[in-house]
């Protein structure tokens, strides 16, 4: 088998970010199976790399978190042609697999099943163009229709669908019919991640010694509705709770919410950056609670935010300021809380039992922990990865 993976946001753990991609790709090399990866890179040029067996075709499609909706889509745009081009000059492929968003990742998928009679999985990790439209980026009619087709053409024309959360799974079973989604949701690295015992040094490094600390490790961008950490920071300082909060992550936003610190002026907040996946588990380390943010838009609740797995991994508390599964999910399992989005308020009044309470705090972590293991470990949902490509045994 020689599949191809087509996902312009492709990382390494080196690099940060997210790296499921990077995981679906080590999983085929490791079944013998000649695995290609097509991403995108702000370098200028064409590059190819060989990573760990993976063959990684860079295309120079610059994008960066800190892009308008209009770069964004013409940066989309742009490696979803290019990465036809180069798939064309590989050739002898067996399977497409197409990581969206963005949606017009499809269009690439499309047109190599259409020329050359390669067969494609689509994997849904947001549901597109539903997201851009509920938060306002699309707002022609025409336009909005157009999307709605071409994401129905992409779901009839694919051999399966990977869901990364049962809502979106039950959204497109509502738009196409056929038993062909399968839910897969982002991985919980039970290997990587550990609940461990404070680092006194890490705690120095970040000045937290003798803190309570709540982190946010993810995008800083629009959908993230950041506005709403900054406010828990500012009512936590007003009611002289000891907690310090850390923001990990960059974004179109991140300019703004440093700026609303500032006008604050909270001290009571650090801001770290992009940072690479080992710096996170240094940042996990000293983390009590695990914040999971999102702009009050109901689309959003379909989603499987990496930063919620990198947490149950760890064995954390986890917040949540947005409703659906997540929010049943750590109700149900005891392993969180949500916080009403539109008054922080309610977090502060939330978060007050566990930190006057270190055994309800441990019991709430080992229960993160707990359900990590038993309904996310990545060697598991690999293996059922494996299983919707028919990957044979080696």
């Amino acid at each position: 088998m020689k599949i191809l993976i087509l996902h312009q946001h492709f990382n390494t753990p080196e690099k940060g970010g997210a790296i499921r991609s990077y995981y679906l790709a080590k999983a085929l090399v490791e079944r013998g199976v000649k695995t290609i990866v097509i991403t995108a890179s702000n370098e200028k040029k064409y590059t190819v790399k060989n990573i760990e067996g993976i063959e990684v075709h860079y295309l120079p499609v610059p994008y960066d978190n800190s892009f308008g909706f209009l770069s964004r889509s013409k940066s989309f745009v742009h490696f979803a042609l290019k990465s036809i081009s180069i798939a064309q000059q590989i050739g002898h492929i067996t399977l497409c697999y197409a990581i969206s968003t963005p949606l017009t990742i499809g269009l690439a998928a499309l047109r190599l099943k259409k020329k050359l009679k390669i067969p494609f999985v689509f994997e849904v990790g947001d549901l597109w163009p539903d997201a851009p439209i509920q938060l306002g980026f699309i707002k022609n009619y025409f336009l909005q229709q157009s999307l709605f087709a071409l994401e129905k053409k992409i779901y009839n024309e694919a051999s399966a669908i990977v869901a990364l959360s049962a809502p979106i799974q039950e959204a497109i079973q509502k738009k196409i019919s056929g038993q062909r989604i399968h839910v897969i949701p982002n991985f919980s690295d039970c290997d990587f991640y550990h609940p461990e015992e404070k680092d006194s040094m890490l705690e120095h490094q970040f000045k937290v010694k003798g803190k309570w600390v709540v982190s946010y490790l993810g995008a800083a961008g629009i959908a993230n509705g950041l506005d709403y950490f900054i406010e828990c920071a500012n009512l936590s300082r007003k009611n002289n709770l000891p907690i310090h909060f850390i923001l990990a992550g960059e974004g179109a936003r991140l300019s703004h919410v440093k700026a609303a610190a500032e006008k604050l002026q909270l001290s009571n907040i650090t801001f770290t950056g992009l940072v690479n996946r080992d710096t996170v588990k240094k940042i996990m380390n000293i983390t009590d609670v695990a914040m999971v943010c999102y702009k009050n838009v109901p689309i959003l609740e379909t989603g499987s935010p990496n930063k919620y797995f990198d947490a149950l991994a760890s064995g954390k508390l986890i917040v949540a300021n947005f409703g659906g599964w997540i929010k049943e999910e750590i109700e149900t399992h005891q392993c969180g809380f949500y916080a009403d989005p539109k008054h922080p308020i309610d977090f502060v009044n939330k978060i007050m039992p566990f930190i006057n309470n270190a055994q309800r705090l441990k019991a709430y972590q080992t229960n993160a922990r707990k359900l990590a293991e038993t309904n996310y470990a990545r060697k598991n949902l690999l293996r059922l990865f494996l299983e919707v490509l028919k990957v044979p045994m080696v």
